[in-house]
């Protein structure tokens, strides 16, 4: 992940809130994905084809699972308010929800994480802040399943038991396994890891 450079937009008397900044790099720099987890910014510029690939083939199984409409729906980049800090926020690349997420909105296009099942992560440049960082604040929240595709490393990691600031399990799978996830989502989901890093990896060209 690379952060962009961004001027102060504030007085130097004045008292200067991660918020406002945060939305001065998305008008600064639009496609960009601004976080703030830990009271530190995270910045994300826009991800390529192959990030876009691979989520939309982590999406098939989960809704060929019934898991969008009724008690549950998948959406891309929502935001989740975190615990860690007055102002953070994370927005996954995909979540499982309670279809009931309007009644938990927090502020900021941001939701409680109670109403979370599920996380992802689909690494770019940034694969560390995803398996360290966001796996710490995930955590904490309390959302039960965290799922990372590490493209650089071609692994699917699986975390869950969310225990304070940390998943006490974390299992990682590499190509040629299938992976079921736990019940706690509502529906049984296999995941083929050799499917998922495939999409994920760029050609050689």
């Amino acid at each position: 992940m690379s952060a962009a450079s961004v001027e102060q937009p504030f007085d130097a008397d004045e008292p200067f809130s991660l918020t406002a900044i945060a939305d001065e790099v998305m008008e600064r720099h639009p496609g960009y994905r601004v976080e703030i987890i830990g009271g530190h910014l995270l910045v994300t510029p826009s991800p390529d084809a192959r990030h876009g690939h691979v989520l939309t083939d982590l999406m098939i199984p989960f809704l060929a699972a019934g898991l969008h409409g009724g008690e549950t729906v998948v959406i891309q980049n929502v935001g989740i308010w975190l615990p860690s800090g007055a102002e953070d926020y994370a927005i996954p690349d995909l979540a499982l929800l309670d279809a009931d997420y309007d009644d938990h909105h927090v502020e900021r296009n941001a939701y409680d994480p109670l109403c979370f099942r599920l996380v992802v992560e689909v690494t770019s440049r940034n694969w560390k802040d995803d398996l360290k960082t966001k796996a710490a604040a995930y955590a904490e929240a309390k959302v039960p399943v965290y799922v990372v595709v590490d493209r650089k490393h071609q692994r699917l990691h699986v975390l869950t038991e969310p225990d304070g600031g940390a998943y006490a399990n974390h299992r990682v799978h590499a190509p040629g396994e299938t992976v079921t996830l736990p019940d706690v989502i509502g529906a049984e989901v296999a995941l083929d890891v050799e499917g998922i890093v495939t999409a994920g990896r760029r050609s050689a060209s």
